[in-house]
């Protein structure tokens, strides 16, 4: 086999660049950080409350919902009290009956109508904005009075459609907009420690 060292290194260049050219495109976008500004207060006052945070995602979007969810539940860069945050894929069981029983679409949308209340919020994490079972969840915690700040790629599919907050990565390449959503998520868990400690 071989190998062309030199159009590795340039292709890892590029990722890099591309990577910058996004999160300069987000830096630069005042609306978007406007809502970002929002979806922190938003998530600090359901907190103060007694709201709870809730994540949602499919794939490497759930693998970011639970960093995310652990980021506040367990801590960020302060010591301190437990924040009240959860995926709602972590309980396998669960996940996997009501698939079995109900569907995949129900998955998050089923734990939301039982452990969710009106004040939490959602955060609906999907890169094309229209994974059914996120939209669902979505869907079904407006209707309950949970406040839906949704993570997605340019377009916000339908996700960006039925959200109180929508944060849009300017790309339509997956893993630039995960690496933007993870940023975007560490910002918020940052933010809300700060207000809340």
């Amino acid at each position: 086999m071989k190998i062309d060292f030199e159009e590795i290194e340039d292709g890892m260049r590029d990722v890099i660049k591309e990577s910058i050219a996004i999160k300069q495109n987000l830096l630069s976008d005042e609306d978007l950080l406007d809502r970002l500004h929002r979806a922190i207060v938003v998530c600090a006052d359901s907190l103060e409350k007694g709201g709870k945070i809730w994540f949602a995602g499919n794939g490497g979007s759930a693998a970011d919902a639970q960093h995310l969810a652990a980021e506040l539940s367990g801590r960020f860069y302060l010591d301190r009290k437990s924040i009240p945050a959860e995926a709602l894929h972590t309980n396998t069981s669960f996940l996997t009956a009501v698939a079995n029983d109900y569907g995949y679409n129900m998955v998050y949308s089923r734990l939301l109508e039982g452990c969710g209340r009106t004040g939490d919020v959602l955060v609906a994490i999907s890169t094309s904005g229209n994974s059914r079972n996120v939209v669902e969840a979505a869907k079904l915690a407006q209707a309950m009075g949970i406040y839906v700040i949704a993570f997605t790629g340019a377009t916000g599919g339908a996700l960006g459609r039925c959200c109180n907050v929508l944060l849009n990565v300017p790309s339509n390449d997956t893993p630039r907009i995960q690496e933007c959503h993870i940023m975007l998520g560490h910002i918020l868990c940052e933010n809300i420690e700060k207000i809340l400690f």
